[in-house]
């Protein structure tokens, strides 16, 4: 009986399934499952093979730009929140131009690291045609340009009153820079977490959570690293905020290796878990105890201490962008069942 469909054949089944189908849709209801009918033109989406041979996940076209724009970012935004709490709380008007100049410095940097990637500067200027408050990458542009903006003219005016150019109107725009310059370098120094968690690749969305306050600590120690190395190793507010950041990022560290999830896998094996390790590593535990050690010690050490562990806390925020990064590629990898970790 060649040709013929049997009783208990899969063939069978399925027809009848899609016959039971057909009857429930002309009355209105449907209480079965859908089935693929045998033969469909459509094939079944699976993490190893895609649909029609695209990858339900695909890994991030960013270059190496882009983790070094986290790093410096995070950093610019962080100084430019130190300068204008040196200047208003802590007196310390040459710390506040410094940090300034840091921040001015890095957003600079950072916007031809976006650029870079992009490929073209027009690019990012069509990316401000748009304002959606639901996207991080259209926040971040938005961000970018009104920090840079705010900052610039915050040094301008510094640089205005050293002439001598002490007008009320120069003094009341510089004030105003200043405060909306710390307003946009919050966001900035962390919107790069809240970028990369939003997204679907599974080792970056487990962590939406925790990344943005990860990043901002990272940028924060990293700032206080590059102040410190530029002359202001002895302060004490510094100090503090590094002390406080590292032991955030041991604390981070700790939670992070306690999680028994597969999905975390790149982030602690292979290259990817090499890298976020030794980031993790350099920007908390080992900037920590050096710190402590200088506490303890007696000037001209702990001054030595103290620069050891600012290289340690630049160092670290680095790897730690590098780290995330290559862990999203890797997790794409591991999803797709190509990756043997």
């Amino acid at each position: 009986m060649v040709g013929k469909v049997l009783p208990g054949d899969a063939e069978h089944d399925r027809e009848a399934a899609l016959i039971l189908i057909r009857k429930q849709a002309e009355q209105g209801t449907l209480q079965q499952a859908g089935v693929r009918a045998l033969g469909a033109p459509f094939p079944k989406a699976t993490p190893e093979h895609g649909y029609y041979g695209i990858p339900l996940l695909e890994q991030p076209a960013w270059t190496w730009e882009i983790p070094l724009y986290f790093f410096i970012g995070g950093a610019a935004g962080s100084s430019a929140v130190i300068a204008t709490a040196a200047e208003w709380i802590g007196g310390d008007v040459q710390l506040a131009r410094k940090a300034r100049w840091v921040s001015l410095a890095g957003i600079s940097i950072s916007s031809v690291l976006l650029v870079s990637d992009l490929g073209r500067p027009e690019r990012f200027l069509a990316m401000l045609r748009v304002f959606k408050p639901q996207s991080p990458m259209s926040m971040g542009a938005w961000i970018l340009a009104s920090f840079g903006t705010f900052t610039g003219a915050a040094v301008m005016s510094d640089i205005a009153r050293d002439k001598g150019l002490n007008l009320p109107a120069i003094r009341l725009v510089g004030g105003a820079a200043k405060v909306l310059s710390s307003l946009f370098a919050l966001p900035f120094s962390n919107y790069t977490g809240v970028l990369i968690g939003a997204t679907a690749i599974p080792v970056w969305n487990r962590n939406v959570k925790s990344l943005p306050i990860h990043f901002g600590m990272s940028g924060l120690q990293s700032a206080v690293s590059v102040l410190e190395l530029l002359g202001y190793s002895d302060s004490k507010p510094l100090n503090v905020l590094a002390l406080g950041s590292a032991a955030w990022e041991s604390l981070e560290g700790v939670l992070l290796e306690g999680r028994r999830d597969p999905v975390l896998e790149p982030l602690k094996r292979g290259k990817s878990g090499l890298v976020t390790r030794t980031g993790g590593l350099l920007s908390g535990p080992v900037p920590l105890a050096l710190r402590i050690a200088a506490a303890l010690s007696g000037k001209k050490t702990s001054r030595k201490l103290r620069r050891l562990a600012a290289l340690s806390g630049i160092a670290g925020s680095l790897f730690t962008r590098y780290g995330w990064v290559m862990a999203g590629a890797a997790s794409v990898k591991q999803t797709a069942g190509d990756l043997d970790l």
